[in-house]
């Protein structure tokens, strides 16, 4: 019979107790997982210990028992507020005593700081997490230098490096300040971490003789796909809907774009909120722990969120935008199906993108310019890979895997639709050639400038010797230029290449490609395929433009102009009228879901349309799409609300345009969009500066008359009399008074 598990345990009870015992009546496990175990007796040992261990595989566990099991106060480095609020909580939860764990940073106040120092002081906390900047502070370094300590670890280590994801300068002087204070054992944790990266981090803290813990990076469950970067926010919007009530998180680099996304899927009815660095701490504590109980289902966030949360049942992941690099990528992801079950990791990739990126490190010094190019080069590869994802990334974090047979090998995209193959034998082994003629000292865009025949800067600067020289422009014939750099990437996939740790992107031959060089055999090489759009655009299945439907709901739109007299498009637009046809609206919600369909217009001209697409739907024994329709947001709730305010407030367009950092032009598009969207406002301040009564009286007899209310029509009519402004803020006022 097993020991049942107190969950109230007085943390000094434990203090030498075997490292088993404190497993099971601390955390209730009644084995390790993993190398745990190994780590743990490392550590209590006092040796120095690095862990590379994927989110997930309870790299908390691996300080937090040593902390608990030994005299004195375990000294925890933590990169984020929220983290360390996160995992003091989880500590807590074990214990009859808030004191066994505490944090140390910015957000306490005065009293709350004395009383963490007491708790401390008196050997009651065995954990202190605390934040790089606060163990800076000269008082916090006095307090820690007088009381005992145990060890310090040092999570989420990858910020240490200048090549990690989430480099803060910060935790460069961790050595300095621990050394300052007395001689610990270290031991560092993180999830992501390159060759290059952890030899960075071991040089950087002093411990590059610790004992090295390294999990598999593999995670079978997670699915991988990269969509091109077309009509992917109705994607998105569907992927939430077919998942309605399970959990996913939506990554976007800016803040503008989370926004955005977060508020259309919320008007397409699905519980998403927003989270950045913009919102203050309570509203981030607060959209978190709605994630945690399921009050929120998506989150779309900035890459600020997720860090240290304990949420097992993410079951998607889509980044909106391509990461900066791939172990922020693999970081992200990994926070799906961590309970074992399948999580769907969902990226969309456009060159555009990279292309912003790329311009935006060109602002940057040029040692972290060329460091940030290097990590996207990598985003780039995994992207246009024709071969498995899941291979590509263990191969960057320097793990084998079979991509025929090892765990998880059918998880991806291009495993289960897999690109057209060819013997590349001779490509091969030319492009041995060409790395050994190098002396294995250039990059992979070197080589491809060479075989193609391109002139750069670097090909002018070195080039590279009469070795070198006899090989430009014979790739030309061989592959087309677009398929070089993924033919380097499938070599080095394979093998044959390696690239150099200290030397970022350099290439050079392995043993391998030695032998392959010497002697060649078979080797197939995989064409770049078309990236596969997931079409969230309706099919002929029944759910293609009906355009006998949208012949009808046409007439009828004329005839209830006529009989309201009033102009068509006045009614709905042919916009409208198009996906009234694609997805068969039925009902008063149903309709609302229709772009440029507010609830104004469902009152007053709804009625008949529903019924006849009703009666359509019956009689033609239509079958309808699922959750397809995707509803805009007229630009961001913020804004519109905003803006309509200033209107209120009777400011200047000029005005308004400024506070919106943005053009009169612009503004009034904004504008045209709240009012399309069902919104009334009211520009007569405005008009009356511009237009005479007569004037604005003729131009809306114009719009009454019209047939399309275009403002290119109206000029026309007008004879060039008005200016487009003035056309424009007449038909706000026309479309504001009349459709709404």
């Amino acid at each position: 019979m097993e020991t049942p598990v107190d969950p109230f345990l007085d943390a000094g009870s434990l203090v030498g107790a075997s490292i088993h015992e404190g497993l099971e009546r601390f955390f209730g496990f009644n084995q390790f997982k993993g190398e745990q175990e190994e780590i743990v007796c490392s550590l209590m040992e006092g040796r120095n210990v690095f862990v590379i261990m994927p989110t997930g595989g309870g790299k908390s566990l691996c300080y937090q028992l040593p902390a608990l099991l030994q005299e004195g106060t375990a000294i925890v480095v933590s990169p984020l507020i929220a983290l360390m609020k996160n995992q003091v909580d989880a500590i807590r939860s074990h214990s009859d005593d808030p004191d066994i764990a505490h944090y140390l940073n910015s957000s306490l106040s005065k009293n709350e700081m004395m009383h963490v120092r007491e708790a401390v002081a008196t050997g009651k906390t065995k954990l202190l997490y605390v934040a790089p900047e606060s163990l800076n502070k000269r008082e916090n370094a006095d307090f820690l230098r007088s009381v005992r300590l145990s060890f310090f670890a040092i999570d989420e280590a990858h910020c240490i490096s200048e090549w990690g994801h989430d480099f803060r300068p910060e935790y460069r002087r961790l050595r300095e300040i621990i050394d300052g204070i007395g001689k610990f054992p270290v031991i560092a944790l993180t999830a992501t971490a390159t060759p290059k990266v952890q030899h960075d981090i071991q040089k950087n803290l002093g411990i590059l003789e610790a004992d090295i813990f390294k999990a598999s990076f593999n995670r079978p469950n997670l699915f991988y796909e990269v969509r091109p970067k077309e009509n992917a926010l109705r994607q998105v919007v569907q992927h939430a809907q077919e998942n309605r009530g399970r959990s996913g998180i939506i990554y976007c680099l800016s803040r503008k774009k989370v926004e955005e996304i977060a508020d259309t899927l919320k008007v397409n009815g699905i519980k998403a909120a927003a989270y950045h660095a913009g919102m203050d701490a309570g509203q981030r504590s607060r959209i978190q722990d709605e994630f945690l109980m399921q009050d929120v289902d998506v989150i779309v966030a900035t890459i600020a969120f997720g860090m240290g949360i304990d949420k097992p049942d993410v079951r998607f992941v889509i980044h909106y935008d391509m990461p900066k690099s791939l172990e922020a990528y693999y970081q992200e992801t990994g926070r799906a199906g961590r309970d074992g079950g399948e999580g769907h990791c969902i990226a969309f990739y456009g060159l555009q993108d990279m292309e912003k990126m790329e311009k935006f490190l060109s602002g940057k010094p040029i040692a972290e310019r060329e460091i940030g190019m290097q990590l996207l080069q990598e985003v780039t590869g995994y992207a246009e890979t024709p071969t498995s994802r899941r291979q590509y990334i263990l191969h960057y974090f320097g793990e084998e895997f079979d991509a025929q047979g090892g765990p998880g090998w059918d998880m991806d995209d291009n495993a289960r639709n897999p690109p057209e193959s060819y013997e590349g034998q001779e490509t091969v082994h030319h492009l041995l050639q060409l790395v050994a003629a190098s002396g294995g000292k250039r990059r992979g865009g070197f080589l491809c400038d060479i075989l193609l025949d391109r002139e750069t800067q670097e090909t002018s600067t070195y080039g590279g010797g009469e070795k070198v020289a006899e090989f430009k422009g014979t790739g030309v014939s061989m592959s087309g230029p677009d398929e070089w750099p993924g033919i380097i990437r499938q070599v080095t996939l394979g093998g044959f290449l390696q690239k150099k740790t200290e030397e970022f992107g350099v290439l050079s031959l392995t043993e391998k490609g030695e032998q392959f060089l010497a002697n060649p055999g078979s080797f197939t090489l995989y064409r770049p395929k078309p990236m596969r759009v997931t079409d969230a655009k309706p099919t002929a299945s029944g759910t293609a433009l009906d355009q006998p439907l949208f012949d009808l709901l046409f007439g009828l739109r004329k005839e209830e102009a006529d009989r309201q007299e009033l102009p068509p498009f006045v009614i709905f637009s042919d916009v409208s009228l198009e996906e009234m046809a694609t997805h068969y609206p039925c009902n008063e919600d149903e309709l609302l879901m229709i772009n440029g369909v507010g609830a104004a217009k469902v009152r007053k001209f709804g009625g008949p349309f529903i019924q006849m697409i009703r009666e359509y739907v019956e009689e033609e024994d239509i079958q309808r799409p699922g959750d397809t329709v995707v509803r805009s947001v007229a630009g961001r709730n913020a804004s519109k609300v905003h803006i309509i305010q200033k209107l209120d407030r009777r400011l200047s367009l000029e005005d308004i345009a400024a506070s919106q950092k943005c053009a009169v032009d612009e503004l009034l598009g904004m504008i045209e969009g709240i009012v399309a969207s069902g919104t009334k406002v009211n520009l007569d301040y405005i008009l009356d500066e511009y237009l005479d009564e007569d004037s604005v009286e003729e131009l809306w007899e114009c719009f009454m008359e019209s047939e399309n209310g275009t403002i290119g029509e109206v000029l026309e009519e007008m004879d060039d009399a008005y200016s487009e402004e003035e056309i424009r803020l007449v038909r706000i006022k026309f479309m504001s008074e009349v459709a709404n």
